[in-house]
């Protein structure tokens, strides 16, 4: 592959040994960078020849990401790819170091790891026995103005999931501590006094484990905290992973939690124990400005800036980006400057900091794209949810027939409003591609098979057979004619008192005859009889394992690849689950259908959306996306929605917080007090933690939950602002009561950039 490093890029390539930071800013070429340094490190004669280099990056897309480019370089050079380097995600890498040893950690030769959803299923189980254990904690907690009728529907409605997200949050900061429920009880027992919140945790926590046990399991949080076990108790095993891996190249580096890091210390020569100082050679590349993800794990980007700021360690910088304008460099830089200086909570002023992002110097093989009036814009009129939607919708609608070789994207802050702007899209017949949390087409799939399983195990259900009538028809949608057909047979199938009339009907008693649609229109029976026939077969292949009966009705209901690729990945994921769960039947097992058809957990699908995302093979084709999920790829127009003080709040009274839910008292954010409730049992008294908290005051830690939640939406808004190359419009709306704000650093932002230009409609 071709590439012409920087000078910049090139100080990276020089490094041959010892510690090493790269502070690499948005669209600077770290992948390709890192890639062609493990090339350099595979191709320089400091390997012997049964070593490798070790690459640890954050998620599996970016694992064949680095695959592909390392092995371009090793080609270009005449030698084989594949051979002499490792990439791997951090899990990745924790499995491979257990697999070693399984039994030095307690675990089985044949060990299994539970996926998202099946960890999530275990916990709610725990969850539901504590829940019916303790039905009366809930009236501690809720607002004192609810009502009776309220207060049972939240009971009902939101405890159990507020109560998962707690236990959830509570499991996994223990097993970053490398605490068990033993362990975790004793510090709650020495404490003392009342933490009714770690308490429940500790609950949950202990029954989760006792069903992990039971199954022989371990989940991905345990895989990390097993993995740096194994290699503190071994030390034989260290010494020859030390020796087979000499690198280690660490990618996204400002993601590393606590576990990596040791992991990645003790593999690099030092001892394992937190600050202590490796001897090997380790080069971290990260962003600490693209920090995104605390509120879902236990990264921390201040693992990297201790590191970046080691006398120990070459400090490096990767600052130019030829992604974008300079325009946009300088709107980013400015949030940069802004947030340092300005921003009205000093606790967040932290949260942005230098390298600025600088344009690509003269005869860079990749310049920045020119500058012209009106690229940015900055929208600062207060429009309703579904007003924001229908002016970006509008505008992108003017502005594609001129540019379908251009990219295109609409970046949200959460699946919901993505599905929102999905749903505009798809009535407007602009054609869009979804990078959220499953896609449209992934769902659509999921809830098709669902529907026809689900009447199968009801099979009398006139309701249930006129949906999957629907199911088998919906290529009619869109047809105005045929699909008023098919609403009037539907809603005439829905009726049909005893279904067996119609399906196996006995001389004299088809339902058929009788059906007053029987005459409406030419061919109906026809129509119908065909319909029968095939849900006959349906009905027969009930006898089939849940695998083989998922493709059957795949063959009929299915015609495109895509489709029929994905039905078989499901085939593939309910087949396990019957194997794990031998007694369940078709309801249980269309219940983890309909999960994917509602959304409710992110599933890999086979469309271009689901794999590895390409935005320049989607040239005329609008994107949307969450932020987080855009981070790492870049568009030519760029519409970030929602920018108001819910979705990025600053902090300030004001705003509004999600993890402050509406029916808890004192606008308490639960998640947050149960953690330092668990700080304050465990104290000190776990390495790495001294100085932490030993006491716990109500209310505090909500309070600085939303000083780390506002700094990492900075950081979320940075991410947004620089997946833009040539034009980004922002704009915000008042919410669904209409009382929401535009975000104060988007106001600060329009008021920099109203001096310079005069923007600020949609184009």
């Amino acid at each position: 592959m071709r590439f012409q490093a920087r000078p910049k890029q090139q100080e990276v390539l020089n490094y041959r040994a010892g510690l090493m930071g790269v502070a690499a800013v948005p669209g600077s070429g770290k992948t390709v960078t890192l890639s062609a340094l493990t090339a350099e490190l595979v191709t320089s004669g400091l390997l012997e020849d049964d070593q490798e280099v070790l690459v640890v990056t954050l998620v599996n897309s970016a694992v064949d990401n680095f695959a592909r480019q390392v092995a371009g370089f090793l080609i270009q050079r005449g030698l084989l790819p594949h051979v002499g380097y490792r990439v791997r995600t951090l899990h990745g890498l924790a499995h491979d170091i257990v697999r070693e040893r399984p039994a030095l950690v307690g675990l089985s030769d044949d060990f299994d790891v539970l996926d998202e959803r099946e960890a999530r299923q275990t916990l709610e189980g725990a969850a539901e026995a504590w829940l019916s254990a303790y039905p009366g904690m809930i009236d501690e907690l809720l607002a004192l103005d609810l009502d009776e009728r309220k207060r049972e529907w939240v009971r009902r409605e939101r405890w159990p999931s507020l109560v998962c997200d707690i236990a959830y949050g509570v499991i996994r900061q223990a097993k970053d501590w490398q605490l068990t429920p033993a362990e975790l009880r004793d510090h709650l027992d020495d404490h003392g006094d009342a933490l009714p919140l770690a308490e429940m945790g500790w609950a949950i926590f202990a029954d989760y484990e006792r069903a992990l046990a039971y199954r022989g399991r371990v989940d991905f949080d345990d895989l990390i905290r097993l993995a740096l076990q194994a290699l503190q108790l071994d030390q034989e095993l260290l010494s020859r992973l030390r020796h087979l891996w000499p690198y280690v190249l660490e990618d996204e580096a400002q993601d590393s939690s606590r576990l990596q890091e040791r992991i990645l210390a003790l593999l690099t020569g030092g001892d394992g124990h937190s600050g202590a100082t490796p001897r090997g050679n380790w080069v971290r590349v990260g962003d600490p400005n693209q920090a995104i993800y605390e509120t879902f794990t236990t990264a921390d980007p201040e693992y990297l800036r201790q590191f970046l700021r080691r006398p120990d360690v070459e400090g490096r910088e990767l600052p130019n980006s030829g992604r974008s304008t300079e325009t946009i460099i300088e709107l980013a830089n400015y949030l940069i400057d802004w947030t340092e200086e300005k921003h009205p909570l000093d606790a967040v002023r932290g949260a942005l900091t230098p390298p600025h992002v600088e344009p690509t110097p003269p005869g860079d093989p990749q310049p920045n794209p020119p500058s012209e009036a009106g690229q940015v814009r900055l929208v600062g009129k207060k429009l309703a949810p579904q007003e924001e939607i229908r002016r970006v919708v509008d505008s992108i609608a003017r502005w594609l027939p001129e540019n379908r070789d251009h990219t295109v994207a609409i970046l949200v802050p959460r699946n919901r409003r993505g599905f929102d702007v999905v749903e505009e899209l798809k009535r407007r017949e602009i054609k869009h591609v979804e990078l959220l949390r499953s896609t449209r087409a992934t769902r659509e799939t999921a809830g098709a098979l669902a529907n026809v399983i689900n009447y199968l195990a009801d099979p009398d259900s006139g309701p249930k057979l006129a949906r999957v009538y629907r199911v088998w028809r919906r290529g009619d949608r869109g047809d105005q004619e045929l699909e008023e057909r098919m609403d009037a047979v539907a809603r005439a199938v829905r009726r049909c008192r005893q279904v067996e009339d119609f399906l196996w009907p006995r001389p004299g008693k088809d339902w058929l005859d009788d059906v007053a649609l029987a005459g409406e229109y030419l061919g109906v029976r026809e129509h119908l009889a065909e319909f029968r026939q095939l849900v006959r077969l349906w009905q027969e292949a009930t006898l089939l394992p849940i695998d083989q009966l998922i493709l059957t009705l795949a063959q009929d209901l299915f015609t495109e690849p895509v489709d029929l690729a994905m039905a078989h990945k499901l085939a593939v994921l309910l087949g396990r689950f019957r194997e794990r769960h031998p007694d369940w039947r078709l309801p249980e097992l269309t219940e983890e259908l309909a999960v994917i058809a509602r959304n409710e957990r992110r599933f890999l699908g086979l469309s271009d959306e689901d794999t590895r995302f390409d935005p320049d093979s989607h040239r005329g084709v609008v994107a949307v996306a969450t932020v987080h999920k855009a981070k790492g790829l870049e568009w030519d127009r760029v519409y970030l929605m929602s920018v108001n003080n819910y979705n990025f709040p600053a902090g300030l009274p004001h705003d509004a917080f999600i993890a402050e839910k509406w029916f808890v008292r004192d606008q308490l954010n639960l998640q947050a007090e149960s953690l330092a409730q668990l700080e304050a049992a465990v104290g000190g008294r776990v390495e790495g933690r001294e100085g932490a908290r030993s006491g716990y005051e109500e209310g505090e830690a909500t309070q600085e939950a939303r000083v780390d939640y506002a700094a990492e939406r900075m950081r979320l808004l940075y991410v947004g602002i620089t997946r833009a190359r040539r034009d980004l419009i922002v704009t915000w709306n008042a919410g669904r009561r209409g009382d929401l704000q535009p975000a104060v650093p988007l106001t600060a932002l329009r008021t920099y950039w109203e001096r310079r230009t005069s923007g600020g409609q949609l184009a």
